[in-house]
């Protein structure tokens, strides 16, 4: 964790929404696409991505039985959390990768503070305890309307939250995701969920490559290598660059 505030090398994007967004699909697609332009990419979930992580997933989303409480919730993700970024998250920042989240401490914010009515400052030093001062570079809203979300769920993808909560509880929700992204207008990018799949794919990547750029520029002006080092501006002819065609 960076606790002593040195600067990472590589770049931290969340991808955030309520339910049927199509987070983790818009996630394949650009990771597909950052590799594709010769950007080293990891992709990763929440809960999730270790082995810990899978095994609290289950607890967490499939098995309702065990009725955990908001606070155990809260818990519960952000201990899967802190074992993500520990061993999967901050390693590849390190390395230089472009990281790739499905979901982060927002959704924490989201579903136990404002859909569940947990107090979010408590949340938020849950957070920093698990992760320190780990957060994303830059954030991708997928909003849709409640109702639409839940119409896109398909059978096998349900889980405890669809299951145990009503639609109220998704609109607040819904809610508290646009009111994290109004108080941090710089991190936050809100893209239309109910546009079609390659739409959406495409104001992502719009909206990312300028951040990215940016972001690995400056990594590079602070590392030994050459100031032309970003593979967003190769000057090899034969390396394809976020500009590709689709």
């Amino acid at each position: 964790m960076h606790l002593d505030g040195g600067r990472r090398r590589g770049f931290f994007l969340t991808l955030e929404g309520p339910e049927g967004s199509g987070k983790s699909t818009q996630a394949q697609r650009l990771a597909a696409r950052l590799t594709a332009s010769g950007l080293p990419c990891l992709v990763t979930r929440e809960p999730g991505g270790t082995a810990l992580g899978e095994a609290v997933r289950q607890i967490l989303l499939h098995a309702p039985d065990l009725s955990p409480v908001p606070a155990a919730d809260a818990l519960l993700f952000n201990a899967a959390r802190a074992q993500l970024a520990a061993e999967v998250i901050e390693p590849a920042l390190e390395r230089g990768e472009v990281v790739i989240c499905d979901r982060f401490g927002d959704s924490t914010l989201a579903y136990q503070g404002f859909g569940a009515g947990q107090p979010l400052e408590a949340l938020r030093s849950l957070a920093r305890f698990a992760v320190g001062d780990l957060r994303p570079d830059l954030t991708m809203l997928i909003d849709l309307p409640v109702e639409d979300g839940l119409r896109r769920k398909q059978a096998d993808e349900i889980t405890r939250f669809e299951e145990r909560t009503d639609v109220e509880f998704h609109r607040r929700v819904r809610d508290g995701f646009l009111a994290l992204a109004a108080s941090e207008p710089d991190r936050f990018v809100i893209v239309d969920g109910r546009q079609s799949v390659d739409a959406v794919e495409e104001a992502i990547f719009e909206a990312l490559r300028p951040r990215l750029d940016a972001g690995l520029q400056v990594s590079a002006s602070t590392s030994a290598g050459p100031p032309d080092a970003s593979p967003l501006h190769s000057s090899e002819p034969e390396r394809s660059s976020l500009r590709m065609e689709r």
